[in-house]
């Protein structure tokens, strides 16, 4: 990856990506995951850590095989809390930061035949206040640890029930016009390097405590992208397909190169 001089990846500033960077992080660009993807489509980065839709909304890129930011259950990171009943909402607040997060809650919606209407919100210290509110990544684990009157949907858990399958909520995505020789084996290899140290990652991230983070990178996330991974890609396919007007993009999968 030597031909890259300067930040051409580009990552999100959480907790479930940093085993997905290790070894790599000064050659790394960590913004917030829509920044991200506009930087990435523009062609200022090679490769990015971006939400599954902007692969499926883009035919623009190729994905990692192998790698992904998955979860097969709860995620505690992705999650609608809501006051009243889900059935009863009529608005939910949403951080538009991901559209995987997004575009999850609208088939999960569809799924149990409701419609509420989705409203952009940025004001993370207003959350507790609002009746319905989708949350993700850091702030959404922040929200869970303080006091709230909310119950909580978690996303990850819903797709689990309905599929019986993984949620990918992201992959690296390479421009296809961009292949770097090296890029790939190099994704990879920081993958197996965060994994191989990720006890140390969980006992020195300084964001919340060592038991929320043992339980969210052990537990809860996952880095793999197989078969199951896969269907669970193919499925969402199908169900975006049937909540939106735009065209949804089949992934295309390479290996290391």
């Amino acid at each position: 990856m030597g031909e890259l001089t300067a930040k051409r990846i580009g990552s999100v500033p959480y907790l479930n990506s940093v085993p997905l960077t290790c070894g790599i992080e000064a050659k790394t660009e960590f913004l917030t995951p829509s920044r991200l993807a506009k930087r990435l489509r523009s062609g200022e980065l090679v490769a990015g850590l971006v939400s599954i839709t902007e692969v499926l909304f883009n035919d623009l890129y190729d994905v990692l095989d192998g790698v992904a930011v998955a979860s097969d259950g709860p995620v505690k990171s992705v999650f609608v809390a809501h006051k009243k009943p889900i059935e009863q909402v009529e608005v939910i607040h949403c951080d538009t930061a991901s559209l995987s997060s997004v575009n999850l809650l609208k088939v999960t919606l569809a799924k149990r035949g409701l419609s509420p209407r989705l409203e952009s919100f940025g004001d993370y210290n207003h959350a507790a206040d609002l009746d319905a509110v989708l949350l993700i990544g850091n702030p959404g684990i922040e929200f869970l640890r303080l006091p709230h009157e909310h119950q909580i949907l978690d996303l990850g858990q819903a797709w689990r029930e309905d599929t019986g399958l993984p949620f990918v909520f992201a992959v690296w995505a390479i421009r296809r016009d961009q292949h770097l020789p090296g890029l790939g084996q190099a994704l990879l290899q920081a993958k197996q390097d965060g994994l191989a140290k990720l006890d140390e990652i969980i006992a020195t991230y300084p964001e919340f405590d060592a038991g929320l983070r043992f339980a969210y990178l052990r537990e809860h996330i996952h880095y793999d992208l197989g078969d199951r991974e896969k269907q669970g890609i193919a499925h969402f396919v199908e169900r975006l397909r049937a909540v939106t007007d735009e065209t949804v993009y089949e992934p295309k999968y390479i290996a290391g190169f």
